[in-house]
This record gives structure tokens, sequence and C-alpha cells, in this order.
């Protein structure tokens, strides 16, 4: 039982910081149709500046913030200089765009960085808390809890802001919500900006756990993207409910079978999932009138 929980904790633990992941994703590609694969990328820039920043001599909720700070001026840049002058150009076109952003991210931080693992110090201590026989690191209750507050806060903007709904209304008809006023470009840029924050605040959370460096966005940004698509692409409860299968699926994978597999047992079950239903498991199938 023991043995189940802890598996069944660091599942949900890791899985979290999938679903935020995929919700940086469906954000963006509600507002704008782009398959964003620099979305890992925010998350690497969340935890090492938050890293350098403290490393400095700043108070660590004062480096968060920074760090959230410049995640947002960097997606907005994306947006700006890469994304808007493509506008109307092919999906093909702009997922290419965004992987050349995530090679140029990745770059700049080994340059302005450096080429090494980095941690930062648990939020609440390292001393693990018992749970019915499991060892819980605290930093586990953080990644939890940040991640239903992110959710929560999503919630409430989408669906009790006039922002919010405007949001929702570009992602429902893009040209309809152009019709009745609504800027549909600042609502891509603010996607943009927010799915940027939220890959910091990802980053943030996990780096105490996991270790960052300049490169851990590629295989955050192929998880988050595999959530995103098992939940359903677009829709943000099946964007945390595939992150939570995803990160549940590697760790019962991992502990009862072999850590050797642990990602090809999260992809091998995607793909199966895909082929019965390749809208997701929260998609809706699409109709086309012939």
């Amino acid at each position: 039982m023991a043995e189940f929980l802890q598996f069944l904790i660091s599942g949900l633990t890791v899985g979290a910081v999938y679903a935020l992941v995929a919700l940086g994703f469906t954000l963006i590609y509600n507002a704008s149709g782009v398959v964003n694969f620099a979305q890992g990328e925010f998350v690497m820039l969340g935890g090492m500046v938050t890293v350098f920043v403290s490393a400095a001599g700043v108070p660590l909720p004062l480096a968060a913030v920074i760090a959230i700070g410049i995640a947002v001026a960097i997606g907005l840049l994306l947006h700006r200089f890469a994304i808007e002058p493509a506008r109307g150009a092919s999906a093909v076109t702009l997922i290419i765009i965004t992987i050349g952003a995530s090679i140029l991210l990745r770059g700049l931080a080994a340059i302005v960085f450096d080429k090494q693992f980095h941690k930062l110090p648990a939020f609440t201590g390292d001393a693990p808390v018992d749970v019915l026989g499991a060892a819980v690191q605290p930093q586990s209750f953080w990644v939890l809890g940040g991640t239903a507050v992110v959710v929560l806060a999503l919630y409430v903007f989408l669906e009790h802001t006039i922002t919010g709904k405007a949001v929702l209304a570009t992602a429902a008809n893009r040209l309809a919500a152009r019709l009745v006023g609504i800027n549909t470009t600042t609502i891509m840029a603010l996607a943009f900006g927010g799915s940027a924050a939220i890959g910091a605040i990802a980053g943030i959370l996990v780096t105490p756990i996991t270790l960052t460096s300049y490169d851990v966005g590629t295989l955050l940004a192929l998880k988050g993207f595999a959530a995103a698509m098992l939940g359903g692409m677009g829709n943000p409860v099946g964007a945390v409910v595939g992150g939570l299968l995803l990160g549940l699926l590697e760790a019962f994978g991992a502990g009862y079978i072999s850590s050797t597999y642990k990602d090809a047992f999260a992809f091998v079950v995607i793909l199966i999932v895909l082929f019965a239903a390749p809208q997701g498991l929260f998609g809706r199938r699409v109709v086309e009138r012939v």
C-alpha cells in the first residue's frame, strides 16, 4: 500500500507539471490555432532565471516574480516578431517557426547561463513527510497546490471576466469575434503572455525536485504536447487530466515494470488512445459536412 501511494504521489507531482505545460499549449492553440513547441522553453526559463537571480542575492519570491516577468516578455516578443508577421501561414509553417524559436531560446540560455544542471532549494525544507507510509517531499505539495491555484485562476479568468470571455469567443470563431469588436491580435498576445507565465510557474515549482538546465524544455514540451493530445487539444480540462494521466503512467510503469522504459510506456499508451479516439479523451469529434 505504501509503495502504491508512493508511486501515486510521484505520478501526480510529475503529472501536474505536464498539465501546466499542456495548459500553455491549450491556451495558445485556442486563441491562435498555433501549436507552440517553444512552450517547454518557458518552463526552462522559469527555473533557470530563478536560480541565477536568487544566486545573485535576490530573495526567492522576488526572483520567481522576475523569472515570470522575463518569460512573459519573451512570450510577447515571440508573438510580436515571429507569429504575428506569419499570420495566415499554414499550420506547418507556424510549427516550424515555434521549433526555430525553441532552438534559439535554448541556444541563448546556454550562452547567457551555462550548460550545467542547477537546483533551487526546496521552498519549505527537504525533510520527507510520512503519508500512510509513503515518504513525500514537501515540494510535491507545492507543485500540486500551485497547479491547483493556476487551474482555478485560469477557470475564473476565462469564465468570469470580460477579457476571458473574449478569449473564449476568439477560440470559438476568430472571424465572428472580430466582427463583434474583439481585438483578436491583442487576445493572441495575451494568450502567448499567459502561457509563458504558466510555463515559468511550472519551472519554478518543479526545479527543487528535478533540477534544471538550458535543454530541459525539449522533453517537457513533448510531454506537455502528448498530455494535451491525450486529453484533447484545445480542452483545458482535458489538458489537466491528460497531464495527470501521463504522470501516473510514467510513475507506475517505472515503479512496477522498469524505469528504463519510463518514457516509452506513456507514449505507447498515448498512441493506442489516439488510434482509438484521435480527438483525445475530452476532444470534440470533428464533423465535416459534404
